[in-house]
């Protein structure tokens, strides 16, 4: 018996579907997914840290989401996968507790730095000859900081107040990972006091930083309709787009799956949404960015030419 009451000692992740016929094809799209996720997000954040065009504020923040998404990915693929090709789903009670942790972190900090990196935009189009004293180098590792601490102790608060539940007989979990409000949904005990813990953090950290951003764009739509020139409105705009692509996915699957009540709560539709949030963004994240990017792209050929130069050294 656990320490919180539960009889429990493991769980059973039923997964996307439970028809057998649909693993092999799941297994394939989602290796797929993750390797793309992985090596996408890797190369962002790896041009971000070592190539000198992109010390920028702005890439410091890409690179920072980059991290995050490999996070949120590794969190919870690799044990879907390997549950693919074990033919096991159980995942042990603290293994549990630990990957809900690990995907709690990096989706509320992920939550903050979109906020953030909208913020970084209307400073860059709309007080652009203060941009680099506004945002600067220091400014930047306060704000990474900041938003670490602060998505660390919402990923404590969750990971907490989940397990100090107690869990009975029933220890199936109805998605493709330990995710909180399925596990409410098994609790034995009374759930109203982490019904109002997850509203208020994701009310908080979903619709408060969701309106902070809309209210940067308004500012930063505001001041791209006063440049005069239509090329100048294109290149401002151009470089907010992919930012706007990402935060529309992002809060929209978050804000469906967690601010509504429980009544509502369906949980195999759920599971979809929360693939949109925890798998697809995060591999789309680079994807976008990059591919609506010169200055990534122009960062990769360097990166590119760098290495085929080396080669032909040492040859």
């Amino acid at each position: 018996m656990k320490s919180n009451g539960s009889l429990v000692s493991e769980f059973i992740i039923l997964g996307l579907s439970t028809r057998p016929e649909l693993e092999t094809p799941l297994f394939i799209l989602f290796l797929i997914i993750y390797i793309v996720a992985l090596i996408g997000n890797l190369i962002i954040l790896i041009l971000s840290i070592i190539d000198p065009g992109l010390d920028t504020p702005m890439y410091f923040f890409l690179g920072m989401l980059s991290f995050l998404d490999i996070c949120c990915t590794s969190a919870t693929l690799p044990k879907m996968l390997t549950g693919y090709v074990t033919k096991s789903k159980v995942i042990p009670y603290y293994g549990c507790v630990a990957q809900l942790f690990f995907f709690t972190w990096p989706m509320g900090v992920e939550l903050l730095l979109l906020t953030v990196m909208a913020y970084d935009r209307y400073i860059a189009i709309g007080h652009p000859l203060r941009y680099s004293t506004i945002i600067n180098r220091r400014i930047c590792i306060n704000i990474a900081t900041t938003i670490t601490v602060v998505g660390s102790l919402n990923s404590v608060t969750h990971t907490y107040c989940t397990f100090r539940l107690p869990y009975c007989d029933d220890n199936k979990i109805n998605h493709f990972f330990c995710e909180i409000m399925p596990l409410l949904k098994l609790a034995c005990g009374d759930t109203y006091i982490n019904e109002i813990v997850v509203f208020t953090a994701d009310f908080i950290l979903g619709i408060c930083c969701f309106l902070l951003t809309c209210i940067s764009y308004v500012f930063i739509i505001n001041t791209i309709l006063k440049i005069r020139s239509a090329e100048g409105k294109r290149k401002a705009f151009s470089t907010c787009a992919s930012h706007i692509i990402i935060v529309s996915m992002y809060y929209g699957a978050v804000i469906f799956t967690y601010i509504r009540p429980r009544s509502s709560l369906s949980l195999e539709k759920d599971k979809i949404v929360s693939a949109l949030y925890a798998v697809f963004t995060p591999t789309l994240n680079p994807i976008i960015y990059s591919l609506r990017n010169k200055e990534v792209k122009e960062a990769f050929r360097r990166a590119v030419n760098r290495l085929v130069n080396l080669k032909h050294i040492k040859k």
